[in-house]
């Protein structure tokens, strides 16, 4: 890549921060933490630390509490244990001078009753989710249709998100990101296809964003707009999840989360080619949420240092988030900047646990020499 286009690595003011860069890593599940108390471990420290480069990492989704688990060794951030683990992360990050944001995490529907001593899962409405199974403690198994939460419930679920907030903020993170993409939770009410509700957290579409902007300003409320993201996935199709106006009902999303002043805006809409890009049919909505959002704008899907460059010359983000590269390349950042090789991921060990495929892979300073991608 020539070095002359370096657009991604230029600084970039992010509502309360100022980042060095513009390539965020995104939040990737490594199911790496500790089954017993979902707490993250010594190498989810070193895994963060080695990345902190970027200009923002977010951290993998992290569970607002119990109710919100849905695969196994995934980290927490509603309990002592948990916070704790989170504090030597971001000591260690913040030690080598980065930023990072935790992603708070409900799965809703997308869960087992494994995980919630044999209850059903929760969701805005009792739809199963197609096409997708659970990670369990046995593996793979089918999900069954969840039970549809009460509306005091509802409003009891966004102060759990509150509460995470608040221990994010303990453990030393910079900011949250509200995880409203792929399927899960906050996804499930927004979009009508898993919404089925009649009280006040659906029909509508206002009705059905109510849960979502609820969730954000209950963050704000704690860390201050300017500290709090949203991820979301307008074109996605996980769990089968489907709505009859992507383009209307995500737009006035955007709409009413620019009242907020947030971070950014986080869209998930991956290039064609890629396994997550949208199904044939399916319209583009991200280059519509850019015209509405007011804030910081990043883009996510399958981008190479190349098309992240071109998106952020046409002004179609201001920031990229990169996730497999950064599996592979703890430096991506100084890969980018020096135009070397890159490490080959190992999808295998992308869930596997351990240590393998997860801080092992080499820095530019250990093996000079690396792989093409």
């Amino acid at each position: 890549m020539s070095q002359a286009s370096n657009l991604l690595l230029t600084p970039f003011t992010m509502g309360a921060l100022t980042l060095p860069n513009r390539v965020v890593m995104a939040p990737m599940t490594r199911s790496r933490a500790d089954n017993d108390g979902n707490v993250p471990t010594d190498s989810t420290v070193k895994y963060y630390e080695q990345r902190a480069s970027a200009g923002l990492i977010i951290s993998e989704g992290t569970q607002i509490s119990a109710q919100g688990v849905g695969y196994v060794s995934t980290p927490g951030i509603y309990s002592e244990a948990q916070v704790a683990g989170w504090k030597k992360v971001t000591a260690a990050v913040h030690a080598a001078g980065g930023r990072i944001f935790a992603q708070l995490w409900h799965v809703g529907s997308i869960s087992h009753p494994s995980f919630h001593n044999g209850e059903l899962p929760v969701a805005p409405s009792a739809v199963q989710p197609k096409g997708v199974q659970a990670f369990t403690g046995k593996g793979m198994e089918e999900i069954p249709t969840p039970r549809a939460l009460e509306t005091a419930e509802v409003k009891a679920v966004v102060e759990d998100f509150r509460k995470a907030a608040a221990n994010a903020k303990e453990a030393g993170f910079d900011g949250v990101e509200i995880h409203g993409a792929n399927g899960y939770l906050v996804d499930q009410f927004i979009q009508d296809g898993t919404n089925k509700r009649t009280d006040e957290y659906g029909g509508s579409v206002e009705n059905r964003a109510r849960f979502a902007l609820e969730v954000v300003q209950a963050a704000a409320d704690v860390f201050g707009a300017d500290r709090v993201g949203i991820r979301l996935a307008p074109t996605g199709a996980m769990g089968g999840i489907t709505d009859s106006d992507r383009v209307g009902t995500f737009s006035y999303v955007t709409e009413q989360l620019n009242k907020l002043g947030l971070a950014y805006l986080h869209v998930i809409e991956a290039l064609p080619g890629h396994p997550m890009a949208a199904a044939p049919g399916v319209p583009a909505v991200a280059a519509h949420l850019r015209k509405i959002f007011t804030g910081p704008f990043m883009l996510n899907g399958g981008y190479t240092q190349e098309t992240a460059e071109a998106a952020l010359a046409n002004n179609e983000a201001d920031l990229i988030s990169f996730g497999v590269p950064f599996i592979a390349n703890p430096d991506l950042v100084e890969r980018y900047e020096q135009g070397t090789a890159f490490n080959m991921p190992d999808q295998a060990t992308f869930y596997s646990g351990g240590d393998k495929g997860y801080i092992d892979y080499p820095t530019l300073a250990e093996a000079p020499v690396a792989t093409e991608q």
